[in-house]
């Protein structure tokens, strides 16, 4: 295209694509990335990602927070069957 001096839409006719925008994108990314700016995958909607990683102590921190709130999540999962338990009992002993 840069070579021939055509313009974006002369480009997409010569090259049967769609939209002389696609082209101006392309030349975009040829411009700043090069041609390895062709090979990263580009569709759909671009990723917010994850933030960077955490530092050590924080993620110990959520880590053992996590253990914590599993472990009492258990206890008070056996607590409620006990107590479901001694109501079926007390129910059965006043038939």
């Amino acid at each position: 295209m840069r070579k021939e001096g055509l313009s974006y839409c002369e480009a997409a006719r010569q090259f049967e694509v769609g939209d002389d925008k696609r082209v101006a994108a392309w030349e975009r990314i040829y411009l700043t990335e090069g041609p390895e700016g062709f090979a990263v995958e580009r569709r759909g909607r671009g990723s917010k990602g994850r933030p960077g990683k955490l530092p050590s102590k924080v993620e110990e921190d959520l880590l053992a927070e996590v253990q914590r709130l599993r472990a009492e999540n258990a206890y008070l999962k056996n607590l409620q069957a006990l107590v479901l338990e001694e109501e079926r009992k007390a129910r059965k002993k006043r038939w």
